[in-house]
């Protein structure tokens, strides 16, 4: 058997413009909160929320005139009514878990917990 060339100039999914188009394609979308107040909800449980700044393809985001929410003392689950005035933060992607416009949200009762 001969060895065949593979011209890899072009991927075999579709043609350079099509990934182009694909590469400009995001999933989430910021540019649209920008100069908004934000939460964000972060790995281990913290949440926070500010003006978004700034912010890149890893997800890492500046928030400006920032407040954390601090967790209760008896309940590491829970949020208590505490806030810690923060300024401005650069938040890690990495531990970014949820974003969402802050006078977008409500919480309610978790549907899941079986009633005692």
């Amino acid at each position: 058997m001969a060895a065949q060339k593979v011209d890899k100039s072009t991927p075999a999914t579709g043609s350079p413009a099509d990934l182009k188009e694909k590469k400009k394609e995001r999933i989430l979308d910021l540019s649209r909160y920008m100069d908004k107040l934000i939460r964000v909800k972060f790995t281990g449980g913290r949440e926070a929320a500010g003006i978004l700044k700034g912010y890149d393809p890893l997800l890492n985001i500046v928030l400006d005139n920032t407040v954390e929410y601090l967790r209760d003392s008896e309940d590491s689950f829970k949020l208590s009514e505490d806030t810690r005035q923060l300024g401005l933060v650069v938040c890690r992607g990495t531990a970014v878990v949820l974003i969402c416009p802050a006078d977008g949200m409500e919480a309610i009762p978790n549907p899941f917990i079986q009633p005692e």
